[in-house]
């Protein structure tokens, strides 16, 4: 069995972050997304993988590497433009030849990985099988029409939903889902669309299988989901502090610091993840914080947020929460009068002054 693990797409919804990077590779608990799939690919035992690429490909292709460090061997496929996840099968027929694979989106999180789910796959021999989980609205997914152990029909944000099972970005397939990218169209969108080739499967009398997700899923396509993602990972911290910490300071709870990271005169209430060489200083970080590598934290309060690497916050009058502060940023409060706020703003941004 191969992967193929899509890690093209502009990530419009996380604009002005994905402006600079790609979405697959902000981090979540201080690890990009993308190698969360990877490893799960690589627990089940799976070698040979694909990864779809397109814009940010130097930048995936930077960050993974030829695999190695995964205990895997890649190929990278270019994907010219985002025609859809079914074209990005389509592009990559050569790299699957005859083999069964799963395919696996690059910003897809799960609890429990792939492993059971491919044991499944090879123990039945279906033609496909596919992921799904329950959610709360299901109108805003592609959802799951069943009957028995299969799948009758897909159905992409009905109006009227018949079911709360929404298709969750992990399937498995064999050689019969190279016809169907061939055969379908593009939709409305100009997409090739995997619901439609995974619905022309049960067309013509394919076997499509389905499976619950074990645990939690996670698409972390907005910025809401990424913290909630951040949040589910760091509930499960296993605290180790190999930084250094004054006497100053207090760690409470599941806290992890790493090598070279200092602490001083803070406080630290976990879960929380402290990056490699991060300065923390007269500082609060509260629960379900992740502070990436060699950041600047000095007078300051931090909670439930995302702060990437390289990046400097100091002098903060008020409590930060609910944020995600991309790479290198800088923020602090000038304590010149008169008061103003001075702003230098992206394209796409959100600010929201509370």
């Amino acid at each position: 069995m191969r992967a193929l693990v899509l890690s093209g797409g502009r990530g419009t919804r996380l604009r002005p972050i994905t402006h600079t990077r790609a979405k697959q590779l902000i981090p979540v608990a201080n690890k990009p997304v993308l190698f969360y799939g990877l490893e799960a690919i690589a627990e089940a035992g799976i070698k040979k993988v694909g990864i779809v690429v397109g814009d940010t490909a130097e930048e995936i292709k930077k960050a993974v590497g030829d695999g190695k460090k995964f205990g895997l061997e890649l190929t990278y496929i270019n994907q010219a433009e985002p025609l859809g996840l079914a074209h990005a099968v389509l592009i990559s027929r050569r790299f699957l030849g005859k083999e069964p694979f799963v395919m696996y989106l690059g910003d897809n999180l799960l609890k429990s990985g792939v492993k059971k789910f491919v044991e499944q796959f090879e123990k039945e021999k279906a033609n496909s099988r596919i992921l799904l989980a329950k959610v709360k609205n299901p109108s805003q997914f592609g959802v799951a029409e069943l009957k028995g152990n299969k799948v009758i029909r897909l159905v992409e944000k009905p109006k009227k939903p018949k079911s709360d099972l929404a298709l969750v970005g992990v399937y498995i397939f064999d050689q019969t889902i190279h016809q169907a990218v061939r055969a379908i169209k593009p939709s409305w969108r100009g997409e090739l669309e995997i619901t439609d080739a995974i619905q022309w499967l049960i067309d013509k009398g394919k076997d499509v299988r389905y499976q619950i997700v074990d645990g939690w899923w996670k698409d972390t396509g907005k910025v809401e989901d990424l913290l909630e993602a951040n949040r589910m990972i760091l509930d499960e911290l296993q605290e180790r502090i190999e930084g250094k910490v004054d006497e100053e300071s207090r760690i409470e709870f599941k806290v992890r610091i790493e090598k070279g990271a200092v602490v001083k005169k803070s406080t630290i209430r976990g879960p929380v993840i402290i990056g490699k060489g991060a300065l923390i200083e007269d500082a609060y970080i509260g629960p379900f914080t992740s502070i990436s590598e060699n950041c600047i934290i000095r007078s300051a309060e931090i909670e439930h947020s995302i702060v990437m690497a390289e990046s400097r916050i100091e002098n903060l009058p008020r409590r930060l929460s609910d944020s995600l502060i991309g790479k290198n940023s800088i923020i602090h409060c000038s304590r010149h009068k008169p008061g103003a706020f001075r702003l230098i703003i992206g394209d796409s941004s959100e600010v929201d002054l509370v």
